[in-house]
Parts: structure tokens; C-alpha cells; sequence
């Protein structure tokens, strides 16, 4: 297996990132059960009955190597609060893409997406010597690519009509990337966010 494909345990002051196992399955269906959030219709998050499911689809990924899943664990309460992973994992590159990634409602614009992402892009970039990281989103998840945009990450283009939603609709997928010599200015100003509070 893959190095990249390690899900190696993350921890920061907000968030601690644990190897994604059925342990945290319990967890997870409280998660995308507050508010609705399996729901949202633009992006692909499972129900709470196909969560063991999910859990054991990414595992496999893991164990193919070309996937490492975490848990997300907020440390203020212990309680776990959404999912993330590398994943499309380029060994040879290297390079991966994050992803796959939701969190409770009740966890968004409270630091734990910018923790968690410097945590990531952290192992990327200095453990693992990735060239580039990639993220990618609905063109209408308007607050992901927000979020991404405000991470530092350069938008590199729009894939139309990219993939067949489970509803029938066609998915038109924005990609970003940020890239090895851009890691110094993006990790300083995810630690300038996280030092003022880090909002989302």
C-alpha cells in the first residue's frame, strides 16, 4: 500500500483525525442526520442507513491504495463531526486530491475546516512531498468552493457535464489545485484564520 494511502492519526487544538473504521459509523449517522444534511442535493453524502455502507466502501478504497479516509473528531466536545479523505491518490506523482469531505452542520464556521485542512495539506506537502493537491465541487456548492478559494487554491477550470448525479442531474465540476511552491503562503494564512478564530 501506497504511503499516501496511510490514514496516519492528525491532531491539532480543534480537531483530531482518526483512521476511519465501523467505530465511528454511530458517529456518523448523527452527523449527516442534523439537519437534513444527507439531503443537500448537490453534493454526495449518505444517508444515516447507507453509512456502514460508505464507511466500508472507503476502507476498501484504503486498502487498494488509492484512498486514506479519516474520522473528523471535534476535541472541545469528543464528539465525532464529519468525514475526509485523500483520495484519487497518485503515488508515483505524487499528488492526491481532498475530499469527499462533510461535516455536521452544528461544526461548520468554527475553525474545524480550516484545522482539518491544514492538517491535510500539512501531511501532503511536508511528510508526504505531494506537487500538487487538488479539490473538487459542484458548481453549485457555492459555500465549498468558498471555502476552497479561500484557502489559497487556484480554480483551474470547470469539467461540464462531468458526472450523473444519483438523481438523474449532470454535475458540473469545479476544480482548484494548490501546488507545492504556493504551500508556504497557503499555511500562513490558514494560521493567521485559526490564531483570529478560524471561521469555516
Amino acid at each position: 500500500m501506497s504511503e499516501i494511502a496511510d490514514p496516519v492519526p492528525l491532531t491539532g487544538d480543534r480537531v483530531a483525525l482518526e483512521p476511519l473504521s465501523a467505530a465511528h459509523a454511530h458517529g456518523l449517522r448523527a452527523v449527516v442526520a442534523e439537519d437534513d444534511l444527507h439531503r443537500t442535493w448537490y453534493t454526495r453524502i449518505p444517508a444515516p442507513e447507507q453509512v456502514d455502507a460508505e464507511i466500508e466502501r472507503r476502507v476498501r478504497l484504503q486498502r487498494e491504495g488509492t484512498m486514506a479516509p479519516w474520522a473528523v473528531r471535534r476535541l472541545d466536545t469528543g464528539a465525532v463531526c464529519g468525514t475526509t479523505t485523500f483520495m484519487n491518490v497518485q503515488a508515483d506523482v505524487p499528488r492526491v486530491e481532498i475530499g469527499s469531505t462533510f461535516y455536521a452542520p452544528s461544526a461548520q464556521r468554527t475553525g474545524i475546516n480550516a484545522e482539518t485542512k491544514l492538517l491535510l495539506l500539512t501531511r501532503a506537502f511536508e511528510d508526504l512531498r505531494c506537487i500538487a493537491v487538488e479539490f473538487r465541487t459542484h458548481w453549485h456548492n457555492h459555500a465549498s468552493r468558498a471555502a476552497i478559494a479561500r484557502l489559497g487554491a487556484h480554480q483551474d477550470g470547470v469539467l461540464r457535464s462531468h458526472q450523473v448525479l444519483p438523481d438523474g442531474s449532470l454535475r458540473d465540476t469545479v476544480v482548484f489545485s494548490i501546488v507545492a511552491a504556493e504551500w508556504p503562503a497557503v499555511r500562513a494564512g490558514l494560521r493567521h484564520r485559526l490564531a483570529r478564530g478560524g471561521a469555516r
